[in-house]
């Protein structure tokens, strides 16, 4: 048997990773069947599937840390610095959307019209749906802090009630969300103006359910009590992440419905 003399935790063979990269190959083949033939049954079972692989995961990754004691400081900081990696590629991902959508946008080319949005295509007003949402998303993101604030003061109740109300509203922001896109007058197909709308709102609409997941996650460890001022790393990377959505959402709030109107 190998000596532990060293700090890293060298993790047990699992087979989550391999699932779930097989599992996120289906998910896009599905997603590609949705463009295609408007069939979306295969995209909610690929993600149900994609949802089971992540709680056993996670499961794995909590047992680890409060039950086996592999958790040291420096492992923490480590991934600590590996959640904020993680961020800034989802930055770099949004980056390339942008960049995709500046470019048709401050250049436009015959296939628009030669104008941004194309001719005859109508956008929602973004004083309407858009900036309900936005105001929406940053309550959720105010109620996220306060739902920290109040776990480091030992208030595991109204962290709880802040935490649910977090919830609630980023469920709500998908609501309108799937709102919008069934009343919207523009379609994916509508050139290259519906492909960076949709894609732009869909990818992070993605991200919100996955942010919705992750607080949905911390949100039972907090009601079964297994948090302490000494253990809050997985709930803070979760409020990491959702201020990311927050940001992003901002960005997209003032360039797509703002700036591009």
């Amino acid at each position: 048997m190998m000596m532990d003399n060293h700090f890293f935790h060298l993790v047990k063979y699992s087979p989550w990773p391999l699932l779930i990269a097989l599992n996120l190959i289906n998910s896009i083949t599905s997603v590609t069947k949705f463009i295609l033939t408007s069939s979306s049954l295969m995209c909610f079972f690929f993600f149900f599937i994609s949802v089971l692989i992540m709680i056993q995961w996670w499961r794995d990754v909590m047992r680890e840390s409060l039950y086996e004691g592999f958790r040291s400081l420096k492992i923490n900081y480590m991934i600590g610095y590996g959640m904020i990696f993680f961020i800034i590629s989802e930055i770099c991902l949004f980056g390339s959307f942008f960049w995709m959508y500046f470019y048709y946008s401050l250049s436009p080319d015959m296939e628009t019209g030669s104008i941004w949005p194309p001719f005859k295509v109508t956008q929602m007003s973004f004083m309407d749906i858009p900036l309900l949402n936005t105001m929406v998303l940053l309550m959720s993101g105010f109620f996220i802090t306060w739902a920290h604030y109040d776990l480091t003061m030992n208030s595991f109740k109204n962290s709880s009630i802040s935490l649910v109300i977090s919830i609630l509203l980023g469920i709500y922001f998908l609501m309108i969300q799937g709102y919008e896109y069934v009343n919207s007058s523009i379609s994916f197909n509508d050139s290259v103006f519906g492909n960076s709308f949709f894609i732009l709102t869909g990818f992070h609409g993605l991200h919100v359910m996955i942010g919705l997941i992750f607080l949905i996650v911390m949100m039972v460890q907090l009601i079964e009590k297994k948090f302490s001022l000494m253990n809050l790393n997985g709930f803070e990377y979760s409020i990491w992440y959702w201020h990311f959505v927050d940001i992003i959402w901002l960005c997209l709030y003032l360039t797509v419905y703002w700036w591009g109107m």
